[in-house]
């Protein structure tokens, strides 16, 4: 005689979770489910040593991504690593604030046999330039590059490598590029009467090129892309900080008041991540990540990118792992990410996908193919049956090899879920020791002032005493020179528009 369906469905959500069972440290996501039930003693991992390994979380609108995401935060945070995010909706504030207990968070603790307990963490809240409420985050022209600034503008092949050249040109000319109007007053000193000889001596940039760059640059200033750039610039050394108990900080980059500038916001977050490859040491293989950045909206990074954009991400996420870094991905879809990044990826949640469309059923094709063969589960009936707060959950074991495919009831988050008052987001930064180095923008002297000061036109000479002749003394001055005040205006340097 068969067995009854839930010893059946015991005895395969057991043999999942085996394969979950490490030896060391990891993160708890939740319980197997399988017979159309959880099974709170069979528990999904993730090796905290794996989590340099990158990851994916994915799903449509609606099924738990931001809160998966909260959940790993949580923690990492609580195992001593520090956290990179990016909150686009602003509903990740309430990580610093302890969680409200209810039926519903009762009931998914019973589910995945998790002793819940409200919990805050340490939380530092960052915005682009400011922009936002937090400690704001810049960088010089410089330090964000060309190829990273050509996809913020949306610039062609050919205009990219034009503006690797006007950086080069700068840097041999000893023209500091800080912010954008340090990059326009070059490009314009360049397609200047005075710089057209400079134009001509870097070959590959015409004026014709340096005239649509220019006007980028334009549209990007317009944008409120001008307060992004300059200094003091960020040091990602304050990205990797622990609190004083020893939990990590989550450092937290508020960019609801970016949204519709997708690709600047996208693009800033991924010099945030190479400027962290460039700043750390070699460490190789790691029993704990030494940072763990989630890259949420990520189909915004790779949208309209360049072939050299593309390869750029692709080699810091490949690399950066040996700097002890683990990059998470978070989109709603895996097809979002390039094939070369998404091979990278070793840990996978997979939330429910909607096939709807005749894309998006070939994207569920595509999905189901990426994911190890499962004898428990049709992987593409399960993906959009998933219900919320439910995932598809593959990671690398502790000796990198895939684990089983478990569908997981994933556990709750501790902190809160929302968004904290503004009043207190305000307060929480304003207390930042951070704000006191990062508050104030800084103009120092660069690009725009040398240039400035090579284009001004030349003192005017002093304006000789008038002769007096003799005899007319008491009958008035007889002038041989311009009365006072009639010198002429000075002219205006050419090729100073746009300065």
């Amino acid at each position: 005689m068969s067995a009854p369906l839930e010893d059946t469905a015991d005895d395969v959500a057991t043999g999942i979770a085996a394969g979950y069972a490490f030896t060391g440290p990891a993160l708890d996501l939740g319980s197997v489910v399988h017979g159309g039930a959880p099974h709170p003693d069979a528990q999904v991992r993730v090796p905290l040593s794996m989590m340099t390994q990158h990851g994916l979380i994915a799903g449509a609108t609606g099924t738990g991504k931001t809160k998966t995401l909260q959940l790993l935060a949580e923690q990492l945070s609580a195992q001593g690593v520090p956290v990179v995010l990016a909150d686009v909706k602003g509903d990740l504030t309430g990580l610093s604030r302890p969680g409200e207990p209810g039926d519903r968070i009762t009931a998914r603790a019973t589910g995945t046999a998790d002793a819940w307990t409200a919990t805050g963490y340490p939380v530092e809240y960052l915005a682009l330039g400011g922009l936002g409420t937090g400690v704001p985050v810049r960088s010089t022209i410089t330090s964000f590059g060309p190829v990273l600034l050509s996809k913020v503008m949306g610039l062609n092949k050919t205009q990219e490598s034009s503006l690797g050249l006007v950086f080069h040109y700068a840097d041999a000319a000893g023209l500091p590029l800080l912010d954008l109007k340090d990059l326009r007053s070059v490009i314009s000193w360049l397609v200047s009467d005075e710089g057209k000889a400079d134009l001509q001596g870097l070959g590959g940039l015409s004026k014709a090129t340096a005239g649509v760059i220019l006007r980028e640059l334009i549209a990007l200033d317009d944008l409120g892309g001008d307060v992004f750039f300059g200094e003091p610039e960020w040091d990602t050394a304050d990205l990797m900080r622990t609190a004083p108990d020893g939990r990590g900080v989550i450092s937290s980059v508020e960019l609801s008041a970016v949204q519709d500038r997708p690709a600047l916001f996208s693009t800033f977050l991924m010099w945030l991540l190479a400027d962290l490859f460039e700043d750390l040491p070699e460490v190789g293989e790691v029993d704990k990540p030494k940072l763990v950045f989630f890259f949420d909206e990520a189909h915004l990074l790779f949208t309209g990118a360049s072939t050299a954009f593309l390869d750029s991400v692709t080699q810091t996420v490949r690399l950066i792992r040996s700097k002890g870094v683990g990059v998470f991905f978070v989109t709603q879809n895996p097809t979002d990410v390039p094939t070369a990044v998404l091979g990278q990826l070793g840990n996978r949640v997979q939330h429910a996908l909607r096939a709807f469309t005749p894309d998006d059923a070939t994207a569920l094709k595509k999905t189901v193919k990426t994911y190890p063969k499962s004898d428990a589960y049709d992987i593409a009936e399960t993906l959009t049956s998933l219900g919320t707060g439910e995932a598809i959950v593959t990671v690398l074991s502790e000796r990198g090899a895939p684990t089983p495919v478990a569908w997981t009831m994933l556990r709750a988050p501790r902190s809160f879920m929302g968004a904290v008052e503004p009043a207190q987001l305000q307060a929480a930064v304003a207390a930042s020791a951070l704000l006191p180095r990062y508050g104030a923008a800084v103009d120092r002297e660069s690009a725009y002032e040398r240039l400035a000061t090579r284009l001004a036109p030349p003192p005017t000479a002093p304006t000789p005493a008038p002769a007096v002749r003799v005899g007319d003394v008491g009958g008035g001055p007889a002038r041989t020179g311009p009365r006072e005040g009639d010198s002429g205006r000075p002219r205006q340097a050419a090729g100073t528009s746009g300065l």
